[in-house]
């Protein structure tokens, strides 16, 4: 993609017609603090301003990550273009002084300290878009969406959103107060959301906000056994599909991503990204993903996906890969919606 191409990417109205208008494809924060490994700063803070440069308007990060360093990392970027993004958090994600834990709290009285909390690193007065980052079945939408939507009437949030829930949990929230959108795990490995929550957000009119739409980076090609090829910092080492005979089996589910790229003269990771955003279209559905990145090339790349059509046989190649992926997304799938289809 060269300069000239750049702001040319189509937009989309976040959460329906009156909701924002963002750019088709986000970008997701995470990596830029945690679990990818070191981060070069200055190159991160160089591919933000280069996501804005070319179009990517919409900005995720959460209060988990890095511990809340990751909000304060986009402090001074938030900033400088308060009025050019609209800026997405989250909540809800608990954890403690075990790296491996990972609690969940939607107790209202939570949600409410949190909130102040994002909105103090983050130095705004406002969150565009605020998640709940997952969902304990054991607090009733009625209270946790009920004070989510007292936060937009005190001009603290302006739209809320759910993060890996069911169709039948979508469903039931979006009645306590509307959901703008739903961010759920979603490529080419990985099509739970299908199951249920798809269509209800189709129904519902919520836009769809897929993360890991590159399938945390295996997508690409750029790795085939993370417990290998990764640093020890990068959690991907502890990922059931990524590591072993998963990894292996896996890896050579990626010979027609790779086949298309090398016809149509593209990446793996563009092959990826073209049939989220072509696959929601099958649906009728307003889809903006959400790939990482802390490389502005990486980022340029990505961006350049949502300009590349698939064909009816290269998606049909491209289809039977998810049935035959090895290993669970995470070690443990109990705070994801499949858990609960």
């Amino acid at each position: 993609m060269t300069d000239n191409d750049r702001n040319t990417i189509a937009t989309v109205e976040l959460g329906g017609e009156g909701g924002p208008t963002v750019g088709v494809q986000g970008l997701g924060c995470m990596g830029m603090s945690e679990f990818y490994g070191a981060t070069d700063e200055l190159s991160a803070r160089d591919t933000l301003d280069a996501a804005l440069e070319a179009g990517v308007t919409l900005f995720d990060t959460a209060d988990v990550y890095g511990r809340g360093g990751n909000e304060e990392f986009l402090t001074p970027f938030v900033g400088a273009h308060r009025d050019e993004i609209t800026l997405a958090t989250k909540f809800a994600l608990v954890r403690s002084d075990d790296p491996g834990y990972r609690g969940v709290s939607n107790d209202p009285a939570y949600i409410r300290t949190a909130v102040e909390a994002s909105l103090r690193r983050l130095n705004t007065d406002v969150i565009d878009l605020y998640y709940m980052h997952r969902h304990d079945p054991a607090v009733p939408f009625v209270e946790s969406v009920g004070a989510m939507a007292e936060l937009i009437q005190q001009g603290k949030v302006k739209q809320i959103g759910l993060s890996e829930v069911t169709g039948p949990e979508l469903r039931e929230a979006h009645a306590v107060h509307p959901i703008a959108a739903l961010q759920s795990e979603w490529s080419l490995f990985s099509r739970d959301v299908e199951k249920s929550a798809l269509g209800a957000a189709v129904e519902l009119g919520v836009t769809l906000v897929p993360y890991a739409p590159l399938g945390r980076g295996f997508l690409t090609g750029s790795f085939t056994d993370a417990g290998k090829d990764l640093g020890e910092s990068d959690f991907r080492k502890h990922q059931p599909r990524f590591t072993g005979d998963n990894a292996r089996a896996n890896a050579a589910l990626l010979e027609p991503v790779k086949k298309i790229a090398a016809a149509r003269g593209v990446t793996a990771a563009q092959v990826a990204l073209a049939w989220v955003q072509q696959r929601a279209q099958v649906h009728g559905l307003p889809v903006v993903p959400i790939p990482g990145t802390r490389k502005r090339s990486r980022l340029l790349e990505n961006v350049a996906a949502t300009r590349l059509t698939l064909t009816p046989e290269e998606l049909a190649l491209l289809e039977p890969i998810a049935g035959q992926v090895a290993g669970d997304r995470y070690p443990d799938m109990s705070l994801t919606s499949a858990a609960r289809e």
